[in-house]
């Protein structure tokens, strides 16, 4: 049990866990001290300075960084302190631009939301609003004449994701974040997994929008447009219209887009069941066979950039098993426009994402078919979608719920829980251990879940161990891949032989284009809706979806056949990043 100590915050008298800072000992005595820089997720700076709060002695230290000492007395408010606020939010003010009405985080901007608090209507500071070019290089957009240099997005990039894309160059007035090297952010080492634009307060960073593209296409009769969402866009998109974090809102979500005009509604679950079908059965053989151990997942586009620019001798490792995106989106144009009469190439494939680079993944060229049909036309991400219910009119929150089409819409609980962490792995497990004979007591792999950096089982698979590793967030990738590299190097037992790897901590649940939070219980709680959903369905194996056996009865003979790999696997290309 950890030591507590006794403070006083605002003359409350409050014990705390030693080591706990001001910031958070305020909260636990009831009182919310205001910050801009400051994110549960990422080392605590000061920069912004609004966090200030008053020690006993009159001197004034920035609390998201400071631990509370055991004795001391603390003041979060009183004028001097609401004093030095207004003055700090009115010199960041000066500095940004005042287009709030155009902004599109307009209502869901922190400086905003300050503004108001601090009732800051006028400035008398002279205007400085950085004239800087917008970089729209690649899925993640570059505003900065918004930056407020809270140094959350480079924090998050080194940090988190061991990506060190952006770079603080500069002092003072002259300071400013730029992508590492000086280039685009597409010239960078970014692998566009948007957590910058995640975890930016303000218009600065985010994602590279498609609203006109999609509303040309719904409004063009000659396409056919159809729309698939991923797993974690259910237990995050609700939170817009007002909904609690974790609560499935997918009835709605259908809803919502047919009333937006799409032809048909799919859902990307069911392309996680197929991932499942050719990924477990790529495992089970190469376990079986012992070849080219470990195995390691494909699913999240950030993570393939990330290996092919840095890890690109482990390419041979990685699962050939496309996403559960392309996976619809190929069967879309290729068996659901057959078996519909519909021309694929009147087909128009939108994919609704917790993800930026999904909007990337869809153009690599390693997915192109022999027939040049591109199998996803657009990607919209969580935040998107919810700017275009409320574009359309359309009240979310009183909608009932419907169900998404036939075939491509059907889901077993293994393809919904591969938006959080572990999930992928547990879907694929349950697959594997059924298909050579085990009996599965419990289909709930507890090991597999969780935020813990590194994750590890071991399940039986054709009555041998398979040792298990699931880790999400690129900073944990390295360990992981170093020790399996040692281990390689020196001719010693591997120290896994699955290993499912999530760029985004957390997993899908928390990507860089779902709803914005500051929130430090998110992701669990988003994960959590979708375990729950998963525990309540009556088909939880995605061998067992009756689509799922259709179209391999129909179509691709068996998983692992030659047409299920030509149609449904791809390969990767070593990319490694050279600075410039």
């Amino acid at each position: 049990m950890s030591e507590s100590i006794q403070v006083k915050i605002n003359n409350i008298d409050i014990e705390v866990p030693a080591g706990t800072t001001i910031l958070k000992a305020a909260s636990l005595a009831g009182f919310k001290v205001p910050t801009l820089c400051y994110h549960p997720d990422v080392q605590a700076t000061g920069a912004c300075g609004i966090c200030v709060v008053k020690m006993e002695n009159g001197k004034t230290v920035r609390s998201c960084n400071m631990k509370a000492i055991a004795g001391k007395s603390y003041t979060t408010h009183d004028e001097d302190l609401l004093r030095i606020r207004r003055t700090i939010l009115s010199e960041v003010l000066a500095k940004h631009p005042q287009d709030c009405l155009l902004c599109r985080r307009n209502g869901s901007c922190e400086l905003q939301d300050l503004a108001a608090e601090f009732n800051l209507r006028t400035n008398d500071l002279p205007r400085e609003v950085p004239d800087i070019p917008v970089d729209d290089s690649c899925a993640v957009v570059m505003d900065m004449k918004y930056c407020i240099q809270c140094m959350r997005c480079v924090s998050v990039c080194s940090k988190q994701q061991n990506v060190n894309a952006l770079e603080l160059v500069g002092k003072g007035r002259e300071a400013r974040i730029q992508p590492v090297g000086g280039g685009t952010l597409a010239e960078s080492p970014c692998v566009k997994c948007g957590q910058c634009a995640a975890h930016c307060p303000v218009n600065a960073l985010k994602e590279n929008e498609a609203f006109i593209p999609l509303r040309h296409a719904i409004a063009n009769k000659e396409l056919f447009t159809t729309v698939q969402i991923a797993p974690a866009v259910r237990v995050s998109l609700g939170e817009e219209f007002g909904f609690k974090q974790g609560d499935n809102v997918a009835g709605k979500i259908y809803a919502a887009l047919r009333r937006l005009g799409f032809n048909a509604i799919f859902d990307t679950n069911f392309g996680a069941d197929m991932t499942i079908m050719e990924e477990a059965t790529e495992f089970v053989h190469r376990f079986q066979n012992k070849e080219m151990l470990p195995l390691i997942t494909t699913c999240c586009p950030s993570w393939v950039e990330y290996l092919e620019r840095f890890y690109d001798d482990m390419i041979p490792h990685f699962s050939s098993s496309k996403s559960p995106m392309m996976m619809t989106g190929v069967l879309t144009k290729r068996y659901y426009a057959q078996k519909n009469n519909i021309d694929p190439q009147t087909i128009f494939n939108v994919a609704i994402m917790p993800c930026t680079s999904k909007k990337e993944e869809k153009d690599r060229k390693e997915m192109a078919q022999s027939d040049g049909l591109q199998d996803i036309d657009l990607v919209l991400t969580t935040r998107e979608l919810a700017r275009m219910i409320r574009q359309a009119g359309i009240d979310f929150t009183n909608l009932k719920d419907e169900a998404p089409d036939s075939l491509l819409g059907d889901f077993s609980g293994a393809g919904l829980i591969f938006g959080a962490t572990g999930g992928v792995m547990e879907a694929a497990l349950r697959t594997a251990a059924a298909c050579t004979g085990e009996k599965l007591e419990k289909l709930e792999f507890q090991a597999v879940r969780g935020l813990t950096d590194i994750k590890e089982t071991t399940i039986k698979v054709a009555g041998q161990d398979a040792r298990i590793a699931v880790t999400h967030g690129l900073v944990n990738v390295q360990h992981v891949l170093d020790r399996v590299r040692e281990a390689k190097k020196n001719n010693e037992e591997l120290p896994w032989h699955f290993i499912e790897v999530m760029a985004c901590k957390g997993g899908c649940v928390s990507g860089g284009g779902q709803t914005y939070s500051k929130e430090e219980d998110t992701r669990a709680l988003r994960a959590k809706g979708l375990y729950d959903t998963d525990k309540d369905m009556s088909i939880r194996q995605s061998h067992e979806n009756p689509s799922v056996q259709e179209i391999y009865a129909t179509l691709l003979e068996h998983p692992g056949s030659h047409k299920a790999h030509e149609l449904l696997h791809t390969h990767y290309t070593p990319r490694p990043f050279e600075k410039k």
